[in-house]
């Protein structure tokens, strides 16, 4: 009787360690999702005058950020790092998309943006510098699609805007928020990115 007791209580042990086990391996496959903002449909003109839209961005997982050329300060170190992401994904054979936002519209049309860019070795197969917008939609857009303060002075060249990087899912649903100036946080986005892609 003791040992059939026994017997029942290892078989409830490991079906209790299995349950977990399993549980912990789904909670592994997922990212915790610090945010959830609806992208607005969009259509600007990237570095090759080309159209790009949100729907054209559908169905992929794609990393936002908000630069301008003529940046003196955080947008070279941004655009390093997002080259650098780009370049990790390709050796990971991940599928993903990264899209840039001029701040600075006015100054920064495509070839500009293309020539800025080119110093990053960019890869414009799946790297989108965005243009062709007015100074008054790109501060509307960044405020209402990513809640990000966009603002430039009359008179001055500089253009206040946030560090930040985004992941945005295939339903054009930003997810996640990064600082895009700290090689920390690009680990941590490369990461996510790697466990969210890892079944595609």
């Amino acid at each position: 009787m003791f040992k059939q007791r026994y017997g029942l209580f290892i078989l409830s042990l490991i079906a209790v360690m299995l349950f977990l086990a399993a549980c912990n391996g789904s909670e592994a496959s997922e990212i915790e999702q610090e945010i959830s903002l609806d992208i607005e449909p969009f259509e600007y003109t990237n570095q090759d005058e080309e159209a790009v839209s949100l729907e054209d961005l559908e169905g992929t997982y794609w990393v936002a950020n908000f630069i301008f050329t003529n940046c003196d300060t955080v947008c070279p170190p941004m655009t390093a790092n997002m080259a650098g992401l780009q370049e990790e994904a390709d050796e990971n054979d991940l599928d993903v998309r990264f899209v840039s936002f001029s701040v600075d519209p006015e100054y920064d049309d495509p070839e500009t943006l293309k020539t800025f860019a080119n110093q990053f070795g960019a890869d414009y197969s799946n790297w989108d510098l965005l243009t062709g917008y007015s100074q008054e939609e790109i501060e509307s857009y960044a405020a209402s699609s990513f809640q990000l303060l966009v603002s430039k002075v009359d008179g001055h060249d500089q253009v206040s805007h946030g560090t930040s990087f985004y992941i945005v899912n295939p339903e054009g649903t930003a997810i996640n928020t990064y600082s895009g100036t700290s090689s920390e946080e690009m680990d941590r986005l490369m990461n996510d990115l790697n466990i969210l892609l890892q079944d595609n």
